[in-house]
């Protein structure tokens, strides 16, 4: 936070006094379907993913987050609603949660974490219609490439059919997209 917002010393260490630091296992759920989103995640060390499954049982990943991202639903988050989505841990992870109340607080007599929350917030819209244009318009070679650009660090980290899940890919057509890019 430091690198993204002129936050004082001080500011810094209320943020981290009001913060809930937690280890979470790999494969622990963070937010669970149907529970109501308490907390803004940061994560400081590990890999999380957010995802959502139909009645059959397969799964679509919305998003990962590794170091220094957050994550959230923020629909669930804002409107006290339950969550359709899943928040899990796919590594070892060591996050810091902060409610919903404290939060607030902070961005009330806080200026420049309230435009750091902002430009969060706005890049991460941005991600999200790129992801849908992406999905509407991009072949499945586009879509890899541009994976591979955005999550540089991910695609070592996470199993093949997670990366397919999260493209909207099958997991043969993701192999064959990626064995053709390895043979060029």
């Amino acid at each position: 936070m430091k690198t993204h917002a002129e936050l004082s010393e001080s500011e810094l260490e209320l943020l981290y006094s009001r913060a809930t630091e937690r280890i979470v296992r790999k494969k622990e759920i963070i937010l669970g379907k149907g529970e109501i989103c308490r907390y803004k995640i940061l994560v400081i060390k590990g890999l999380l993913r957010t995802y959502r499954t139909k009645e059959d049982g397969t799964e679509y990943i919305i998003q990962f987050s590794p170091e220094n991202h957050w994550t959230t639903d923020p629909e669930s988050y804002e409107n006290r609603t339950p969550s359709n989505y899943i928040v899990d841990a796919l590594e070892d992870s060591r996050i810091l949660l902060w409610t919903k109340k404290d939060f607030d607080e902070f961005l009330s007599v806080m200026p420049e974490l309230k435009l750091f929350s902002e430009k969060v917030k706005s890049a991460s819209l941005s991600i999200s219609r790129q992801r849908i244009f992406s999905a509407i318009s991009s072949s499945a070679e586009e879509k890899y490439d541009e994976f591979i650009s955005t999550h540089p660090g991910v695609f070592a980290r996470v199993p093949l059919h997670m990366v397919a899940s999260y493209l909207g890919l099958s997991r043969e057509t993701l192999s064959r997209v990626r064995n053709a890019q390895v043979k060029r």
